[in-house]
């Protein structure tokens, strides 16, 4: 019998091929996210001198870039903003994170907390279980926009004015572009969850200690136009252009006391405050405009004439009636009983 062949040993040359590829594989990422990086630091860089340009103050103690391979980590310790109108944001540590497989889409996250400074009350404090927001879709007017707060507590430092809430259970905040077909318009969602307020006058003497609930959801026309060098400016501008904001509902709930937006339409006027109507639902008006009254919130003829209006108009606990914001005052029908909300504090 012939001897057997003598068997050859396999070939390796699969497997190194494969292994070089491997190894071209983690270059080209590594070269890409690289990149990647540069191109963050370098379009922040010029975001933030544009900014400064602009008026805005904007600084950081250190920036840290990193999150290789698969993602693109930005860390900022002792962050600060500050607009020309007198609004800063500062965080002691201010987290941003985007996926490599979607670089133009943002997360932001303040695990530290953070305060927001107003022009006239001064700073608050904000602390919480969860606090970020989300940037996306930058090609669209406007960009997307989200913030979520849950568990939140607001606390205004020494010497500040108090602020309207001390706490919230959820708050959330949206701004999107309408669909295409609508046009130039942007959707704009709020909601304050079982929050507990600092109310003073009418809500704080009907609210007490009971939780305070907001929603909002309006639509913004020519949302293109909303653009300046600060808010005050952009307002104005938006309003030049003709801007509107519809409103498609809402509602403030404050213990026993309910405003609930059914619809309307509001602008903004030369002096900041809000111009439109508002048709809205009032529970329990006629006793919360008696305790305007009584309180000297406004003069007494006054909420016993806009008591009158509410009680006529009642069906059960429930006042169907018109809020007008004109010539800076607020008026439910032909009663005067506030001034119009502000938007701006005008220069």
């Amino acid at each position: 019998m012939p001897d057997p062949s003598t068997p050859r040993k396999p070939s390796r040359i699969r497997l190194y091929l494969a292994l070089g590829l491997f190894l071209v594989a983690i270059l080209g990422w590594t070269a890409g996210w690289l990149w990647a990086r540069g191109e963050a630091r370098a379009r922040m860089d010029t975001a933030v001198a544009a900014l400064r340009k602009a008026g805005y103050e904007v600084s950081w103690r250190d920036r840290g870039i990193g999150g290789y391979p698969f993602r693109l980590n930005i860390s900022l310790t002792e962050a600060h903003v500050r607009d020309r109108s007198g609004w800063a944001l500062d965080a002691p540590v201010l987290e941003a994170q985007a996926y490599m497989h979607a670089p133009t889409h943002w997360v932001v996250a303040a695990p530290q907390g953070l305060t927001f400074t107003r022009p006239v009350g001064g700073p608050v404090v904000v602390s919480g279980k969860l606090i970020r927001a989300s940037l996306s879709h930058l090609q669209n007017v406007p960009p997307n926009i989200s913030f979520e707060g849950v568990d939140l507590a607001f606390q205004p430092a020494a010497g500040a004015q108090p602020f309207s809430l001390q706490g919230a259970e959820r708050v959330e905040f949206h701004l999107r572009q309408a669909p295409s077909e609508v046009g130039d318009e942007a959707g704009v969602w709020l909601s304050v969850k079982n929050g507990k307020g600092r109310l003073t006058g009418l809500l704080g003497r009907i609210a007490g200690e009971k939780p305070i609930s907001i929603e909002w959801d309006g639509r913004l026309s020519r949302a293109s136009a909303l653009r300046g060098e600060d808010w005050p400016s952009a307002v104005r501008a938006w309003a030049r252009a003709g801007g509107r904001m519809d409103v498609k509902r809402g509602g403030l709930t404050a213990g026993d006391a309910l405003v609930g937006v059914n619809s309307g339409s509001l602008g903004v006027g030369s002096d900041g405050r809000a111009v439109g109507v508002l048709d809205v639902s009032l529970r329990q008006a006629p006793r919360a405009l008696a305790t305007l009254g009584e309180t000297g919130a406004i003069p007494q003829d006054r909420a016993a004439a806009a008591a009158a209006v509410a009680e006529a108009r009642e069906n059960g606990d429930l006042a169907r009636a018109t809020l007008n914001f004109e010539a800076g005052q607020t008026t439910l029908g032909p009663v005067a009983i506030a001034p119009a909300p502000k938007v701006y504090e005008p220069r």
